[in-house]
């Protein structure tokens, strides 16, 4: 196979829907000016665009206040606008040991200034119970933070049950959708989430350098912006404004990228997210099930294509993750990503740290054909190391 095949669609989804590259384009080529800056016509469209994207993205997460959405360069950025602005001295964070270090590094830069953070553990397949959250809340606990899906293993926290037990409990829920948004059912109110970080790069088929924040009502008045500076309001006054998205959007935003991100998240909408996920479900069963029957290989996680995101972790007995990374893609162009996937919680959790493991994510555009070439690239590499011949 001559080609490339890309399979590391949770890192970032590609190719991009045609819409996407057409609205970036026509951004570049037709608008070009920066929004809410100007009071001319090609700024005033340069804002519609970007009202669009607050648009769509409320369509998509059943959100009712538009500007409650604020506009990130990524999911950690998101967080970190959560985790330092919301966080104070004394206060008690529980996230789960399945973390993204998006969420673990600055949950620990925490910690020196008094804040105390319980790490509740998962399974060694990822998988969370509900209980184990409810029993690690105090009454200090400010807020519940945590993976709505491993980037590791694709399993699916359930997250609709934990934002019960924090709503009853009084207990601000923030959650990580980085490898969820687009790709699995979101409804704000339906799971009682009241942040919500997501990445615009990867299942909402934006560019990168996109993503957001949905900050629930009231809490706006409880998180510190990240960084403050010009947003085209109040420019009279030299305090930062109250008001959303301002008190969050300082500077000139990537413009061009929300763009591409709104019309990535209408073909999410236009599609539907019944549809992506069955045809990444049977994606995903294929290849769980292909290397089921591969001599030499270690999957990690669920093994259900129903209860995991599209993202398969394995290791090959004899081969180190990074040799047959490196095998899969200067032998059969095939992309993947090897090693600890910047979760090191997670791999001690299912027992793969230090040396993490090698993930395939197929993505919507990715083929059942595709995926068969890369099980049976995956056997002969598998095969090499039965034989005793060294890779």
């Amino acid at each position: 196979m001559s080609e490339t095949v890309y399979l590391d669609n949770a890192a970032t989804s590609w190719p991009k829907p045609p819409e996407t590259l057409k609205a970036i384009e026509h951004f570049h080529t037709r608008v070009g000016a920066n929004p809410g800056r100007s009071g001319h016509s090609l700024s005033i469209d340069a804002g519609r665009i970007i009202m669009d994207a607050r648009e769509a993205i409320a369509e998509l997460f059943g959100i009712d206040e538009l500007l409650r959405i604020i506009f990130t360069k990524n999911a950690t950025e998101a967080l970190n606008i959560v985790i330092s602005g919301l966080i104070r001295p004394g206060d008690h964070v529980i996230t789960t040991s399945m973390e993204h270090n998006s969420v673990m590094r600055p949950l620990r830069a925490m910690e020196p200034a008094g804040a105390e953070v319980s790490v509740v553990p998962c399974s060694a397949s990822g998988e969370l119970d509900p209980q184990d959250i409810e029993h690690a809340i105090r009454r200090e606990t400010r807020a519940i933070i945590m993976t709505h899906a491993s980037n590791v293993t694709g399993t699916i926290m359930p997250i609709s049950d934990i934002g019960a037990i924090a709503r009853d409990r009084g207990i601000i829920f923030c959650v990580d959708a980085a490898q969820t948004a687009g790709a699995v059912p979101i409804h704000i109110s339906q799971q009682c989430i009241d942040l919500l970080a997501f990445s615009g790069h990867k299942s909402l088929y934006g560019p990168q350098g996109t993503g957001g924040l949905y900050i629930g009502p009231g809490l706006e008045k409880e998180i510190t912006p990240l960084m403050m500076g010009g947003t085209g309001s109040r420019s009279e006054f030299e305090e930062q404004p109250d008001f959303l998205p301002d008190k969050y959007e300082s500077g000139t935003p990537n413009a061009p990228g929300i763009a591409g991100l709104g019309a990535g998240v209408r073909f999410v909408l236009d599609t539907g997210v019944e549809t992506l996920r069955k045809k990444e479900i049977a994606l995903s069963r294929q290849l769980i099930n292909g290397l089921s029957d591969i001599q030499g290989v270690r999957m990690y996680g669920v093994g259900d294509a129903l209860r995991q995101t599209p993202v398969v972790s394995f290791t090959i007995d004899g081969t180190s993750p990074s040799e047959a990374a490196l095998i899969l893609d200067e032998d059969f162009g095939i992309m993947s990503r090897p090693g600890l996937h910047c979760a090191p919680s997670a791999h001690r959790t299912i027992g793969t740290f230090p040396e993490g493991t090698i993930r395939l994510s197929p993505g919507f555009f990715n083929t059942a054909f595709e995926v068969a070439y890369t099980l049976e690239a995956v056997a002969q590499i598998a095969s090499r190391n039965v034989k005793g011949v060294m890779v």
